[in-house]
């Protein structure tokens, strides 16, 4: 499931290599027998390297050079063997040494040097050999637009490399990493719980037949502060299959993941689900038509909305290549037709290993159409006021190389990155690192409430719906549920944003709060509380506590809309419920002046009930000014807890 580099310089190198064939060597004068000895052996070397037998090459070419040290053509060989074989440094020297052996070097050794210069982040001299072979056309070249892009990437890495990003990463140990591939990581908002993939050697239990490995996601827990031993997931998530490419929602409730090489899949990787109860996972579900084809889906993200989730595939219908589409989940298992992210993060190039964060807003992923340092890079896109994706910005370097990145996850808090990397000093293969993200590249950071949702009177948990809504814009930001077994939650909560909480269930009225967090970057401490529901007993008050009036007035603020729309909802839903609205003030001010003004604010929120379908019968409103504080008037945190509106069940009919 990790994207690798195509093979079009391979393919490249196999034409070069037929064109090598009708030309000698240049500035050389061999005897004709030397020469055909040499042409001889350079021709085994060219069969060697088509066999993958690269040790036997080597010999060859050594023969060539004790017989002919300055042939040319050999030297454009050995650049060609040191590609193959993944060494890009010493194919750049060959190449270099056949350059100025030739009186007039064919334009295509200056493409395939410039090619290797790349990977080897010598961006300033592969720019001038990308030039040099446009120049040597006086028509259009062949290749242009590789050329083009390469040299729009030259561009941006020689400007990228003066400003580096701070970057040091760390090994996450040997409770996560191991001698085998580890990558393509999540975590819960919280950072309580750490979901990966690993490839390991298939067993005798792998069904694919013509895979040597076998992916499986493995798991880890936090305590302390510290990573505990991996386990895998086990049954029934991990199967004799390909699980990977994974998401867990922020609450950790829902794992979304890829599942390959299947014989009862739609495509040759499908998208799955899987939800959490208590401490165990449910049987896997495919997302089904109209997500699933007979292409390629993978890699999803899911939104801290709960239902926007963002993937990977080459169906039809996009920009080209690999796109990142996204769908939304309208209820459990049932999902919207897929829709194109568009121009601005997709091109005709691939674009892969999307990760939305907890914001909501950041979208991190990987591409080799936008300019950067000639592989595949990381970047990341913002979404505009108006719910467009902003033109995506390079990661920059070191965290981005002339290599191919794999992917990145960001925690909740916009402080730390977690990615996947070969380097050395590792455990083996791939293993998971995680690094402080320079503050040029962070997202929006994101706390979170955490907590229990149970019955106020027996203690019982419930299983109740938890909305988090921008009071400001009404959107919903994050949506989610707490477990039925135990009833826990967790639900992201956005900096810089007046969030209304709201927790419901069928057979209570529902409970809010409301919460003002400032942006800024330092990590913030999470919310915990356990939320108790009372039932719609008679004489029961409820405080509403997101509706807001203008100063001194009794007008309603727009802010006010969101809650009292659940208000009506919850009276459309209970229509034998009669209720008193009630409305307080501190103790500023007068007696007389207090009453009067919650009375009118009461009786505000009375009008708007009416006004939206609630029948008149089932509604009175009281104003009681400062008479009943629920706490101290003493200070300003007292008066604002003071200052609410209240309904208070007074009957049914």
């Amino acid at each position: 499931m990790i994207i690798k580099r195509d093979v079009k310089l391979v393919l490249l190198i196999g034409l070069f290599l037929l064109f090598l064939c009708s030309v000698g060597s240049a500035q050389t004068k061999v005897e004709k027998k030397v020469e055909k000895k040499i042409e001889k052996l350079c021709e085994k070397t060219m069969k060697a390297m088509q066999k993958q037998q690269y040790d036997k090459a080597s010999q060859y070419l050594k023969q060539v050079f004790l017989l002919d040290s300055q042939f040319a053509k050999a030297y454009v060989i050995q650049g060609d063997l040191y590609s193959l074989m993944m060494q890009a440094e010493k194919s750049v020297e060959a190449y270099n040494k056949a350059l100025k052996l030739y009186e007039k070097p064919k334009p295509m050794l200056y493409f395939v040097t410039a090619e290797e210069e790349m990977k080897c982040g010598r961006y300033e001299e592969a720019q001038q050999n990308y030039l040099h072979y446009l120049n040597a056309y006086t028509s259009q070249p062949p290749l242009l637009e590789e050329v083009n892009k390469q040299l729009e990437n030259c561009k941006f890495s020689i400007e990228a490399i003066k400003r580096p990003m701070k970057f040091a990463p760390i090994n996450m140990g040997s409770a996560i990493n191991s001698e085998w591939d580890e990558y393509l990581s999540t975590l819960t908002a919280d950072e309580e719980e750490f979901i990966f993939t690993v490839r390991r050697p298939r067993d005798k239990k792998t069904i694919c037949n013509f895979c040597a490995t076998e992916e499986d996601f493995y798991n880890s827990f936090k305590k302390d502060g510290i990573w505990q031993e991996r386990q895998p997931l086990g049954p029934p998530i991990n199967t004799s299959y390909n699980e990977g490419a994974q998401s867990i929602s922020p609450d950790g409730r829902y794992l979304f993941y890829t599942l390959c090489n299947t014989d009862f899949g739609y495509g040759s990787c499908d998208l799955y689900w899987a939800k959490r109860i208590g401490d165990r996972w449910s049987r896997a579900r495919n997302f089904g038509p109209p997500v699933n084809t007979k292409f390629w889906e993978s890699q999803p993200t899911i939104a801290p909305d709960g239902k926007t989730i963002y993937f990977a595939s080459n169906r039809p219908g996009g920009e080209g290549g690999i796109d990142i589409w996204k769908t939304e989940m309208v209820e459990e298992g049932v999902f919207t037709t897929p829709e194109n992210l568009g121009k601005n993060i997709n091109t005709k190039y691939d674009e892969t290993a999307p990760f939305i964060h907890a914001d909501g807003r950041t979208l991190y992923f990987v591409s080799d159409g936008h300019p950067g340092f000639g592989g595949r890079d990381i970047f990341f896109s913002s979404l505009s006021h108006d719910n467009q994706w902003q033109t995506p910005v390079n990661l920059g370097t070191p965290i981005n190389t002339p290599d191919d990145e794999i992917n990145i996850v960001i925690n909740a808090a916009g402080t730390t990155g977690y990615f996947s990397s070969d380097k050395e000093g590792g455990f083996g293969g791939q293993d998971l690192y995680y690094f402080e993200l320079d503050e040029r590249i962070r997202p929006i950071p994101v706390t979170y409430f955490k907590g229990k949702v149970q019955d106020a009177e027996t203690g019982r948990t419930l299983e109740a719906q938890i909305e988090l809504i921008d009071l400001e814009t009404s959107q919903l930001l994050t949506a989610t549920t707490s477990d039925p077994e135990t009833g826990e939650f967790l639900a992201c909560i956005l900096t810089g944003t007046n969030v209304l909480m709201n927790i419901t269930h069928p057979f209570y009225p529902f409970y809010s709060e409301n919460f003002q967090l400032q942006e800024s970057y330092s990590e913030l401490e999470p919310y915990e509380k356990n939320i108790l529901l009372r039932k719609p007993k008679i004489g029961n008050t409820f405080v509403l506590r997101n509706i807001f009036f203008e100063f001194d007035k009794s007008e309603l603020l727009p802010e006010s809309h969101v809650e009292l729309n659940k208000l009506v909802t919850y009276l459309k839903n209970n229509l034998t419920i009669e209720i008193e609205i009630g409305g307080h003030t501190d103790n500023v001010g007068s007696n007389v002046y207090n009453e009067r003004l919650s009375l009118e604010r009461a009786k505000a929120v009375y009008q708007y009930l009416i006004s939206h379908g609630i029948s008149a019968s089932r509604l009175t409103y009281k104003g009681y000014g400062e008479n009943s504080p629920i706490v101290s008037n003493d200070t300003e945190e007292g008066r604002a807890l003071n200052r609410r509106t209240e309904f208070k069940i007074v009957g049914y009919k």
